[in-house]
């Protein structure tokens, strides 16, 4: 009888029920005895009966045959909430399931355990929500795991499941995978289709997985990735990921270590981190380090007041009686978003993306790869919206009703100056950006690689007072593979915890 879940990765579940050692069922249970006991709240929502009828009849000889999995919340699947962890659709199912869940169910064999918890709308880089409320980091109680993939890495690094699906938008894998300790890849921007819908905007959306070890990242690739015409800006298939581990020359390769990417303020103990992984990295490989300054445009708000259209198009006519449902950062965002994005706004923000594309195409010239850390921080607290405090108008304008009812008065008086002046609000979200550093610094280290597209990867590099670093390493388009080889050369010369200390074993992957 199995009491606890597999401490080790997915692959090695999958070898153990291959060799008769445990059964997808008695797996199953553990895994449910787990997360009932667990004070992580990293899912949303179990599926008991479902869970058990495919353990049942779950196919070992499957990639991922018979091993339980966590769906994040923001991922669609047929007959499941679809709530996008918002109060304003709490009451919605799923009618069809994405390309991605679709693939990992039948190709993967996997045993779909439940959903599990996001931030709202996957706006925010935390884990906290009004349906949902806080979802703790496994590593220590009371620190966030990171977001938007939220729950994925507190249930994989909390030891209640080896894998769970991830989406990265600005971060949403990378960020999490960094405070809690687990390998978490960003492809090649279109790896692996989105879908139902696959909307235009943000046009930095990739989906993949949170991960113990670097061979359950590659053979979700060879399970999930490959085209769909759902999504046409989906790259072909390819096969191999898992079997070609390793086989790839690292010696001569050139890097770049820029812990603080883009400009961002990173603590000295976690770049002092960072650097001290990346050296043993190069050393370990015969790579040649190269001095390299990336000057990079700060391009977070007009990310973030762009991108949202997304959200209003989703949220429809309900928008803006349901500001009150929604958590305040997603609700000021899109008051000052309405305010704020113009066509000359628009503007603006292709060109600082064109700049982005050239700095990033000309470092990729000069080297294979850029180091940096994953985050400027290590996990700070789970109720906070953001890593640092802050005095900024986001503060005041939830302060209380009041201030709600002045905040709206103060937008709807920008949209105004915005239609007499139409530069005004570039002007001011270059204002924003100088001023208020909290709102810019939260996936600022990791955001460019969305918007450029290329593959970057969050592998971990240790601690800082017993909390994990994360150490990214960004590569040229394409590279997903190469970049997989520098995570597995990691990963076998400084092997990394599989599950938080605090949740139990630290059983190497292989």
């Amino acid at each position: 009888m199995t009491d606890t879940p597999w401490p080790g990765d997915a692959c090695s579940l999958v070898e153990a029920f291959r060799a008769k050692e445990r059964s997808p069922v008695e797996e199953l249970e553990a895994t449910l005895a787990a997360i009932a006991a667990s004070d992580l709240n990293a899912f949303a929502h179990l599926d008991r009966e479902r869970a058990l009828e495919a353990a049942e009849r779950a196919d070992v000889t499957a990639p991922f045959g018979g091993v339980p999995v966590g769906v994040k919340e923001l991922e669609p699947v047929a007959g499941w909430p679809a709530t996008e962890a918002s109060l304003v659709f709490r009451d919605r199912v799923a009618t069809a399931s994405s390309p991605l869940v679709q693939r990992l169910f039948d190709a993967g064999g996997v045993v779909p355990v439940g959903l599990t918890t996001a931030s709202e709308f996957g706006g925010l880089n935390i884990g906290m929500t009004k349906l949902h409320g806080v979802t703790h980091n496994p590593w220590r109680h009371g620190r966030t795991p990171g977001g938007s993939s939220a729950g994925s890495a507190s249930a994989v690094a909390g030891g209640l499941v080896t894998l769970a699906t991830g989406g990265d938008g600005g971060g949403s894998i990378r960020i999490p995978a960094g405070y809690t300790g687990l390998f978490g890849m960003k492809g090649t921007y279109g790896r692996i289709p989105r879908g139902p819908d696959a909307w235009f905007r943000p046009g930095t959306v990739v989906l993949g997985c949170l991960a113990r070890s670097v061979r359950d990242a590659a053979r979700y690739y060879d399970v999930c990735a490959g085209y769909d015409p759902i999504d046409p800006s989906s790259l072909p298939r390819r096969v191999g990921w898992e079997a070609d581990l390793g086989t790839r020359e690292l010696t001569g390769r050139r890097v770049a270590v820029v812990p603080n990417l883009g400009g961002v303020t990173v603590e000295p103990a976690v770049e002092e981190r960072v650097r001290a992984a990346a050296a043993d990295l190069i050393a370990a490989n015969g790579m040649v380090e190269v001095d390299l300054r990336i000057d990079l445009p700060n391009l977070a708000v007009q990310w973030m007041v762009g991108n949202l259209s997304t959200l209003l198009a989703e949220l429809g006519d309900r928008w803006p009686a349901c500001a009150p449902e929604l958590t305040d950062e997603i609700a000021i965002g899109l008051y000052l978003s309405q305010a704020l994005y113009n066509l000359r706004a628009a503007a603006v923000a292709e060109e600082l993306r064109v700049r982005a594309y050239k700095a990033m195409a000309a470092a990729f010239e000069r080297v294979d790869f850029v180091i940096a850390a994953t985050n400027p921080s290590v996990a700070f607290a789970a109720d906070a919206a953001m890593s640092s405090p802050s005095d900024s108008f986001v503060d005041w304008a939830k302060s209380s009703a009041l201030a709600r009812v002045g905040f709206r008065a103060v937008m709807g008086a920008l949209r105004g100056v915005a239609a007499a002046f139409p530069n005004a609000p570039s002007q001011l979200m270059d204002r924003i950006t100088e001023q208020f550093p909290d709102l810019t610094q939260m996936g600022g280290l990791t955001m460019i690689s969305n918007l450029y597209g290329n593959p970057a990867a969050s592998i971990p590099a240790g601690s800082v007072d017993g909390l994990p670093v994360g150490m990214q390493v960004l590569a040229r388009h394409h590279a997903d593979a190469l970049l997989l080889d520098v995570a597995l050369s990691v990963e076998r010369n400084a092997p990394w915890p599989l599950v938080a200390p605090r949740a139990g074993a630290t059983t190497p992957a292989s």
